[in-house]
């Protein structure tokens, strides 16, 4: 993957004696010329040929059946491709009882913050992207969930929306993650599904929505398992930390639905609206799509108004590195937010519907304290709430999943095809932040109001009406589960130090 270099789960050198002094209760002899030892990162098999180091993210479960002891684990066979493994050791009568307490503080190392045998509602949507969603789950993804003792139910959608029906019909209590074996299409609807129950709140904090990249785009697993790897997404749901995530309302005539992902406008919406057509080509239609307009100087007139939290680069650097800083459990973030602001998000009263809109909706009047400004020219308007907008494309650095604000990019003005190649070249390499051409800011809400004729407006990927629009952020509303619970996989904003 170009403009970062990506964590390899599999890599874990074997720490000499030098470095790191085992205690005796971290080794436990096996076979009687074997042994398992409690490293630093990893669990250190001696005996074997060669000897191994498991790193403890991939250690799926371990158990003591009778006198053997048996570890699965996730073993690579290529750069993005893992299966089960297992190896198993006898051990003897006698230290029957140190090898359960071994076993709990090998699970203990293996899952840390991560809730173990999570409950999974698995949802398959077997006409996405090439429709192989339903052949990956079987071979890349249920082997590695029954192997960590998840608790696995399986239901494929049958049409358009079928996911929203089943999350707005689910018992909140039977399951711990919904997962959705798709692109990014059924966590929107799952998302919205959850968002009409009639305690909408509680349903979005109790279950974690998780993508396991099936589709053409599959942003959200970039952002939070920072891989589109069908089996590298399923080892990190199973070890996802549970995360707060902020959500959007949509409000546009009188309907009000969620976004998890993006809203775009312009040359963004058009590239990927706009080659549907195209899907065969795969990630290269989004290419074939700028390049297109591009060369054409196509431009979106269109009025905008904002409410501005953030408008400086530099500002918004700072309070990037703050909120990265800033680790800390997540009953702790719930409750920080319920105390800096009741209003956006109060948490958790039984039966609680969505949050009350603090902006109003898209036919009232505009809030006084709104910037807005006419965009004669617009040639790209995009904001989001992840990192990722697809593979390769880091358009929102300083994106945080639980920061209460949207991360809005627009390109004001015509510019020159030189330079929009130039700006297409630096997503890529994730130099949009200091590129001057982008303008950058971090916003609560905005409104939209399109001009001219029949175009195209995508939300989390989705087409909408072309009509005027408004958004506003609820903070931490929902739920995901990513790799280390705090912030997006990727490049981010560098250090001022280092920038």
């Amino acid at each position: 993957m170009s403009g970062f270099e990506a964590r390899d789960p599999f890599t874990d050198p074997i720490p000499d004696s030098s470095q790191h002094e085992l205690e005796q209760n971290a080794t436990l002899i096996v076979n009687r010329n074997a042994s398992l030892t409690l490293g630093t990162d990893s669990l250190i098999v001696l005996g074997s040929q060669p000897t191994r180091a498991i790193p403890y993210y991939n250690v799926l479960w371990a158990e003591l059946a009778d006198l053997e002891i048996i570890i699965r684990y996730a073993h690579p066979t290529a750069k993005n491709v893992i299966v089960v493994a297992f190896i198993s050791y006898i051990v003897d009568k006698s230290e029957r009882s140190r090898a359960l307490a071994w076993i709990a503080k090998l699970l203990d190392s293996a899952y840390g913050e991560s809730q173990r045998c999570k409950r999974i509602k698995v949802l398959v949507n077997p006409f996405g992207g090439k429709g192989s969603a339903p052949k990956w789950f079987a071979r890349d993804i249920e082997p590695i969930f029954l192997a960590a003792k998840c608790e696995v139910n399986v239901e494929r959608t049958q049409f358009k929306g079928h996911a929203i029906e089943i999350a707005e019909e689910i018992n909140t209590n039977d399951f711990d993650v919904i997962a959705c074996c798709s692109g990014d299409g059924l966590p929107h609807e799952v998302f919205n599904g959850l968002g009409k129950k009639p305690d909408a709140r509680t349903a979005l904090a109790k279950l974690a929505v998780v993508q396991l990249p099936c589709g053409t785009g599959n942003a959200m697993s970039w952002n939070l398992n920072g891989t589109d790897s069908t089996s590298l997404a399923a080892l990190a749901v199973v070890k996802g930390i549970r995360t707060p995530m902020d959500l959007v309302s949509i409000t546009q005539g009188g309907n009000r639905f969620l976004s998890f992902l993006s809203q775009s406008f312009g040359i963004i919406a058009e590239c990927d609206l706009g080659t549907e057509h195209l899907r065969w080509l795969g990630d290269a239609r989004f290419t074939y799509g700028f390049l297109k307009r591009v060369i054409g100087k196509t431009l979106w007139p269109c009025d905008l108004a904002v409410k501005v939290e953030i408008d400086s680069k530099d500002q918004i650097r700072d309070h990037y590195q703050a909120e990265i800083d800033q680790r800390a459990s997540m009953e702790e973030r719930r409750r920080q937010t319920t105390l800096q602001n009741p209003t956006i998000s109060p948490r958790l009263g039984p039966g609680e519907a969505l949050p009350e809109l603090r902006y109003g909706t898209a036919t009232d009047p505009l809030p006084e304290d709104w910037h807005l400004v006419p965009q004669e020219k617009m040639g790209n308007f995009y904001c989001g709430n992840m990192r990722y907008m697809a593979a390769d494309m880091p358009f929102f650095p300083a994106a945080l999943p639980h920061d209460g604000n949207m991360d809005l990019v627009t390109i004001d003005g015509d510019i020159s095809r030189t330079a929009a190649l130039g700006l297409f070249l630096d997503v890529a390499k994730n130099r949009t932040f200091d590129n001057p051409l982008f303008n950058y800011r971090k916003i609560t809400g905005y409104r939209l109001m399109p001009r001219g004729k029949d175009g195209y407006i995508s939300i989390d990927g989705e087409r909408v009406p072309w009509a005027t629009f408004q958004a506003e952020v609820h903070h931490g509303l929902g739920t995901v589960l990513s790799r280390n619970g705090h912030c997006f996989e990727g490049p981010s904003v560098p250090n001022q130090s280092t920038s």
